[in-house]
């Protein structure tokens, strides 16, 4: 059965004519998709027989909400979706001065294990597949009955792990006959699998690229990133720098301050000399707890400071809102979930 949450307008076309209609009903049938409607019956519009004929070859995927979380800080909202096989995963809904955004997750888990992140601590069950990670989007806007005009790749997993299924994700969610939300309100976060950078840079050098750092030296990232042990550093910048090169486009490092481990003034400056060449802007994020880590925070007085010294040796840094941390809505919060009572 083909998921036609998955499919482009072209595909959905050929499976249209090959079923005997003509090419316009798929037209129809791409909208209603796109309404976030999950039934055929709901497609007033498109002919008994059609849809009759679609339902034996296709379906259109949905996810189950089980539970919604609400902040009593920020009103950040959390949604818990059981996918059809079981696993679950967490989808983040943000209002901003700018728009709503969502934080979308790419993978049931996580195998980088970056010791700080929650996502990954029970591995790995399987990527999402692109109709997945487009229902948590209408599924989300269904829900809060508000409409999402920003996407950031951030929620469980590594967006370039999956990248086929990312990149076909990207397409549908800008399409005009899909999501219609522009590139440059697209954001992937990528913890640095350096091949992918260059594929990214190519295909999608509208869509902005942030990087997990979180380190200033191969030892101290390679102690909390694994993938560092495979894209040293050295690499990693060199990717980054080649990025610019193709794209003109500032890149975004994301650094976790964690206390004692990576937020001093050596660190800091350690730092602004590892991206120098780099056009880059720093996004400072106090560690948000993860009870198995055993890693402790900062302050935002003390992040300030460290953004402070920062942007005095010349690199643009600024520390970032947190939102939903009192539900685990914040970065590096969010994990796969077996069950829930």
């Amino acid at each position: 059965m083909i998921d036609l949450r998955s499919v482009n307008k072209e595909e959905l076309e050929s499976m249209v004519v090959e079923l005997g209609f003509p090419k316009f009903r798929a037209d129809q049938v791409m909208k209603w998709i796109f309404k976030g409607k999950n039934s055929f019956r709901d497609m007033t519009n498109v002919p008994d027989s059609l849809k009759l004929s679609l339902e034996k070859i296709a379906y259109i995927e949905h996810l189950e909400l089980v539970r919604m979380q609400v902040s009593e800080i920020d009103g950040t909202k959390k949604a818990l979706f059981r996918l059809s096989d079981g696993n679950m995963i967490e989808s983040v809904f943000m209002k901003y001065k700018f728009g709503n955004t969502i934080c979308v997750s790419s993978q049931a888990g996580c195998r980088m294990g970056c010791v700080f992140c929650a996502s990954g601590k029970l591995g790995l069950a399987r990527n999402l597949t692109p109709g997945e990670m487009i229902s948590q989007i209408l599924d989300m806007e269904n829900a809060t009955g508000e409409k999402i005009n920003h996407i950031v790749m951030m929620g469980t997993g590594e967006p370039f792990d999956n990248y086929e299924n990312m990149a076909k994700f990207i397409r549908l969610a800008n399409a005009k006959d899909g999501l219609g939300i522009g590139m440059r309100n697209i954001t992937v976060s990528t913890c640095g699998i350096v091949p992918r950078i260059k594929d990214f840079a190519e295909e999608f050098n509208q869509v902005n690229l942030a990087i997990s750092l979180h380190a200033f030296d191969n030892d101290a990232r390679s102690s909390i990133m694994p993938i560092n042990k495979k894209y040293p550093l050295e690499e990693l910048v060199r990717a980054c720098k080649d990025y610019n090169r193709l794209t003109g486009r500032r890149i975004t490092f994301e650094y976790t301050l964690i206390k004692d481990v990576n937020d001093d003034i050596k660190a800091a400056k350690k730092l602004v000399s590892l991206l120098k060449g780099v056009h880059c802007h720093i996004n400072l994020i106090p560690l948000n707890r993860v009870v198995e880590s055993g890693l402790d925070t900062i302050s935002r007085d003390r992040a300030k400071e460290f953004a402070d010294s920062i942007e005095s040796m010349g690199i643009p840094a600024t520390v970032r809102r947190e939102l939903g941390s009192d539900i685990d809505g914040a970065c590096g919060q969010l994990r796969l979930s077996k069950n829930i009572n």
